[in-house]
């Protein structure tokens, strides 16, 4: 009697071990424990040499240019529907294309090659948006020509007027466009937001027209249609020059009053404050836009030569990789204002600056292009205007198809 009891109970005692251990073996296989994960990383640091150990995270920043005979990813003849002509080298008569062979070979991985069809699949319902100064329209028309493999795409719809980026009568060019792939309702817009504060005319109605220039406060377009994002590329840099926002006639503000203190009337200063302000509000507001990722973008570097952006200067090296062809080193960013604007927030850097540095012979003033047509001044004289010389905008197909290769890898 006492011996079918005890047998009883051992029998409960060893069902009971057996559940415990199936219980735990589920535990460690279960993907998303952590335990499973230290394991594991136990298990890859004792087998693996610290070269393999040391390769198996992917650095977008660092790495090295390769030559790709798949290079480039559009023709920039035939992007004519969405590529400015002044950046289509191309059309603007460069004799040499070397510059276009390249492309970016990532730290410890391997980028797939960028397919079109493959990328709007992926953004089925997704609105992209860029917003930042011209070197993001640049990026912006990179993306349009990717995504339509630089061809007619007559089917793709100008949706701007849903963002309110309408050409305002007697402007150049409206604020920003917005386009849309309806075979897969996949949205990829842009605005123009050189500084990524918000722009508010001032009352004053004697020439200049002030603006004040809210450091603190993102601009209106952002806070207006930040609900309809999915994806968001940031960038600012070039404006912040006392040239740029004296002529723009701006007049910084914060907290809803003009800035008079010393430290801020620096532009540096200014420049620093800004991002970090619109990096932490954006950090914030993720909190109630889950699906939202957002990328800054690292600065553009520029390579002006014998002078600078203000007086001209000159770029005109057309030999690739002529400054070396790869960024090595567990250094951080060369812009170290995004960099640590965004660390320990959800906003991801897009890291492109030290990258773009070796590429200096990209630029569409890398060689003499084709010159314009002599324009006639008086019966006597005539004129012919200059080449283009441009030592901070980049030749399309080019390094901002790169920028977008790195964001898309990343998404």
């Amino acid at each position: 009697m006492f011996g079918g009891k005890s047998n009883i109970l051992r029998g409960s005692v060893s069902l009971a071990l057996v559940i415990l251990i199936l219980l735990m073996l589920t535990l460690l296989v279960s993907e998303e424990n952590p335990l499973r994960a230290s394991l594991f990383d136990l298990k890859r640091q004792f087998s693996a040499s610290p070269s393999t150990s040391s390769s198996s995270v992917c650095n977008y920043a660092k790495g090295k240019w390769v030559k790709d005979k798949k290079r480039p990813l559009y023709s920039g003849s035939e992007c004519k529907q969405w590529l400015s002509s002044m950046w289509a080298c191309r059309v603007m008569g460069r004799p040499d294309f070397s510059f276009e062979g390249y492309r970016w070979q990532p730290q410890g991985c391997n980028m797939p090659q960028f397919d079109r069809f493959t990328f709007l699949t992926r953004m089925q319902n997704k609105t992209i948006a860029f917003i930042g100064d011209s070197l993001g329209r640049q990026q912006f028309q990179s993306l349009m020509c990717m995504a339509t493999g630089g061809e007619d795409s007559p089917e793709v719809q100008n949706v701007g007027w849903e963002y309110g980026l309408v050409k305002p009568k007697g402007a150049l060019r409206p604020d920003g466009w917005a386009y849309r792939f309806p075979t897969t309702n996949t949205t990829i817009l842009y605005y123009w937001s050189a500084s990524l504060s918000d722009l508010v005319p001032m009352n004053n109605t004697e020439p200049p027209r002030l603006v004040a220039m809210h450091l603190d406060r993102p601009p209106a377009f952002m806070r207006k249609y930040l609900h309809r994002f999915d994806v968001l590329v940031l960038n600012t840099g070039h404006h912040w020059n006392r040239g740029k926002i004296e002529g723009n006639h701006w007049v910084m503000h914060v907290n809803g009053t003009k800035v008079e203190g010393e430290f801020l009337k620096d532009i540096s200063h200014a420049k620093v404050f800004t991002i970090h302000s619109v990096v932490k509000w954006l950090d914030a507001e993720l909190l109630l836009h889950p699906r939202l990722r957002v990328f800054f973008r690292t600065i553009s570097p520029r390579h002006f030569r014998n002078g600078d952006w203000n007086t001209g200067g000159n770029c005109n090296n057309t030999v690739p990789l002529s400054r070396g062809s790869e960024i090595n080193g567990d250094d951080g960013s060369v812009d170290t204002t995004v960099e640590s604007a965004v660390n320990g927030t959800r906003i991801k850097i897009l890291d492109i600056t030290a990258l773009s540095e070796l590429r200096d012979e990209a630029h569409i003033s890398g060689s003499k292009l084709k010159p314009r047509k002599p324009k006639k001044v008086t019966s006597n004289v005539t004129s012919t205007a200059p080449a283009v010389n441009d030592c901070l905008h980049w030749c399309l197909p080019g390094i901002p198809d790169t920028w977008n290769e790195l964001f898309i890898a990343q998404i």
